[in-house]
């Protein structure tokens, strides 16, 4: 498993774009290995013939694990693919459960576990549904507790809630053996004949868990304020010329971004976040813009969004939708973010209510630029005119901001767009 970011610990594989016994060239796509929503195309690092797969899809495994052997080009794939990693044997998965329990008992206190390893994901459900990792029986390399294992975990103490006495604590493990799997609600309501059941990618059911959980964290409000953005879009026709000329195409976007700048500048606590010690306050502004993709969404992610003028932010802009919508993104890019920004209004939506992006904040909401006629007022006359209007909402998190200082926030970046 290769290196994908500097924060990246570990990938799930996504898919084998070769079997064994089939030959690959140098630099030739090999696999798709997803890191928190981003699939990544690996390269053979080396021609030759798949001998042996030892991740199969679907699994996640530490960097640096091995997940496939090739052979001199020609040589025959004689061993047998495993169901799992080279690096967890049968005997090293059946033993934590009994043996290493005491040596961790103190690490886990601060959030490590059997094999000393603990994904930054794991980190953090652990630490939101209170859990202690000594008592999961941990699937990956040398017993280590994955992703899948504390969801399985919670699925299973979700099941067993309603009984009338807790499991007794010395008898974890045949709740781990008996349980149900995960696919159980879909057996136990079976499908109508004129309906079928679409598999959650690996995309998908991400997105679906980091949505859950931003719902489940954050008291989410919505405040919605109206922009008129007529001097945008002038600024935007005068300019489409001359930023094509230096190989940029100017959207709407990049103005959002520098409008939601201003906001945070005026308005610090909005590129926050909320802990159990207090509000975390980002000294950087680092503006994530959602993509949508035929199959989900992805954020890439401006940093320091604040240096960067309009033409910068545009070349950026630029970039990073492109490599989002074919898939060329890489993990870090879509991390770190401070604050998210997405335009729902590119497929018609007038205003909507996003979902925070967890642990930020705030996420703003860009409708659909409509001509509409408003009521202008010019040396204390009233007037009807048409004007290119947009709703903006912004959905905040209400531990770490109050009404009024959301729409201070609001105002700030509505100013800044009507202001140009």
């Amino acid at each position: 498993m290769p290196q994908l970011g500097e924060s990246v610990t570990e990938g799930t594989i996504g898919r084998w774009l070769k079997r064994p016994g089939e030959t690959v060239a140098k630099y030739e796509p090999l696999l798709e290995v997803i890191t928190d929503k981003v699939d990544t195309e690996v390269p053979a690092p080396e021609a030759g013939t798949i001998l042996e797969i030892l991740v199969a899809e679907g699994e996640t495994v530490r960097v640096g694990t091995v997940i496939a052997r090739i052979g001199a080009p020609g040589e025959a794939a004689t061993i047998a693919q495993p169901a799992t990693p080279l690096e967890q044997p049968a005997p090293v998965a059946a033993q934590p459960a009994v043996a290493p329990q005491p040596a961790v008992a103190q690490p886990a206190a601060d959030g490590t576990a059997r094999s000393g390893f603990i994904s930054p994901v794991v980190a953090r459900l652990a630490a939101e549904h209170g859990l202690d990792l000594t008592r999961i029986s941990g699937t990956g390399q040398g017993g280590r507790v994955t992703r899948q294992d504390v969801l399985r975990y919670l699925e299973r103490r979700q099941a067993e809630a309603p009984a009338a006495s807790p499991p007794v604590p010395v008898a974890p493990a045949p709740p781990v053996v008996e349980a149900p799997p995960a696919t159980t609600p879909v057996a136990a309501t079976p499908l109508p004949e004129d309906a079928e059941l679409v598999p959650l990618t690996p995309m998908r059911r991400s997105i679906a868990e980091h949505m859950e959980r931003s719902v489940r964290t954050a008291p989410h409000v919505t405040t919605v304020m109206e922009a008129d953005l007529s001097r945008v879009v002038a600024h935007r026709e005068a300019n489409k010329a001359a930023f094509e000329r230096q190989g940029a195409r100017l959207t709407f976007t990049p103005y959002f971004v520098q409008a939601v700048v201003a906001g945070l500048q005026r308005v610090p606590v909005m590129n926050g976040r909320f802990t159990d010690t207090g509000i975390v306050l980002n000294r950087r502004i680092h503006i994530g813009v959602a993509v949508a993709l035929d199959e989900g969404l992805l954020v890439p992610v401006i940093r320091d969004a604040d240096e960067k003028n309009l033409l910068g932010l545009t070349r950026i802009v630029n970039d990073l939708t492109e490599r989002a919508r074919t898939r060329r993104l890489a993990p870090d890019e879509t991390q770190g973010g401070t604050f998210t920004i997405t335009n729902h209004g590119v497929s018609g939506s007038l205003f909507a209510t996003p979902i925070i992006n967890q642990p930020q904040a705030a996420i703003l909401g860009v409708g659909a630029i409509v001509k509409r006629p408003v009521v202008v007022t010019q040396h204390g006359v009233d007037a009807i005119a048409i004007k290119p209007m947009c709703y903006l909402s912004l959905t905040f998190d209400h531990r770490v901001a109050d009404g009024a200082t959301a729409d201070a926030f609001l105002a700030a970046v509505k100013a800044a767009l009507e202001g140009l």
